[in-house]
């Protein structure tokens, strides 16, 4: 490895914002040293923002890596919601930084599971108190993530999906009236048209609707300005809004549900980690038996359910820390 001269560069790559940030080794070790927030649309692409970024930064970069929403092919994305494309090729030659990669957003999540502290989580369900093996990580924000962790004895390894497009399976009567409602506005409804940001309102909506409830003035006022989605949740916690409390319910009942779909696919006995920017803001709600009860609702397979340890990832710097943890690592493994 060259010497500690050198620093990593990691970014976290959305649709609305882009997050890059330093960070120098300190042995095995990663510390952050700086990171700044960037309005992504407002960019031509990730190498605009990389430049702005690193024009502070003197020393060189040894190894840099970026997480990004959507599929990543031969070091290559199209971020979600965004006209421009990354590529590892072309960030590598401009900033002449040795090792670059691309992963997907929810892999560095993923990845940086394993740097953060025990206080950076909350417990939703303590499961198994010998609790070990694969993981897996769920995270409602704008949409809806979902990526694995298998243990093979000794570390864990990241495997990115596109769960959160799976087909949505409704479990009730309700939810089939709601699946049958976003049909005529989707056609296809995926669990990420019920269980994220989006969800939420589209959830509202069709109590609405369909005459399944009544809006409150003063909320709908709110929302004109506001976030929907953080109104609905202030009117579920504070009661005044009965179609706000039952739409906090159904949503907390499919993004439960589908936690545990990942659950069981990914076989996560070493625990089901909550990511994305819903779960933190809504704590309380995620810890409510709507949640908990969803996920564990699995019939014959509902003891190996509880078994599973159950956490919100409260550290938003979870991304940042796996990316620039993915791109030391390939560096070492690189110079090896």
């Amino acid at each position: 490895m060259p010497d500690r001269n050198y620093v990593i560069l990691a970014g976290d790559v959305g649709g609305t914002k882009s997050n890059l940030a330093i960070f120098k080794t300190i042995g095995g070790s990663l510390s952050l040293e700086r990171n700044e927030r960037f309005p992504s649309a407002s960019y031509p692409g990730l190498n605009a923002i990389i430049r702005e970024f690193l024009a502070k930064e003197k020393r060189p970069v040894l190894a840099a890596c970026f997480g990004v929403p959507g599929p990543v092919k031969h070091g290559r994305a199209k971020p979600t919601n965004l006209s421009w494309g990354v590529d590892a090729a072309d960030i590598s030659k401009e900033f002449e930084i040795p090792y670059v990669s691309i992963l997907n957003d929810l892999a560095a999540n993923a990845y940086g599971i394993s740097e953060l502290n025990p206080d950076d989580f909350a417990v939703i369900q303590e499961g198994a108190p010998d609790a070990e093996g694969n993981r897996c990580i769920v995270s409602p924000g704008t949409g809806l993530g979902e990526a694995g962790l298998y243990w093979d004895g000794k570390r864990y390894g990241v495997w990115a999906c596109e769960g959160g497009h799976t087909d949505f399976g409704p479990r009730n009567d309700l939810e089939v009236a709601l699946l049958e409602h976003l049909i005529k506005q989707y056609g296809h409804v995926s669990y990420e048209r019920v269980a994220s940001g989006m969800g939420i309102e589209n959830i509202y909506k069709f109590l609405r609707d369909t005459g399944r409830g009544k809006e409150l003035p003063a909320a709908v006022h709110e929302m004109k300005t506001k976030d929907p989605n953080m109104v609905i949740s202030k009117y579920a916690d504070s009661g005044e809004c009965s179609m706000c409390v039952q739409t906090i319910e159904i949503f907390l009942g499919c993004l439960g549900a589908e936690a545990g779909n990942m659950a069981l696919k990914a076989m996560a006995t070493g625990g089901v980690y909550l990511g994305g920017g819903i779960p933190a803001k809504m704590l309380s709600h995620i810890k409510s038996v709507a949640f908990t009860h969803a996920f564990n609702d699995k019939g014959r397979l509902s003891g190996l359910m509880q078994s599973m340890p159950i956490k919100v990832i409260l550290n938003d710097s979870a991304a940042l820390m796996g990316a620039a943890r993915y791109a030391l690592d390939g560096a070492k493994a690189a110079s090896a």
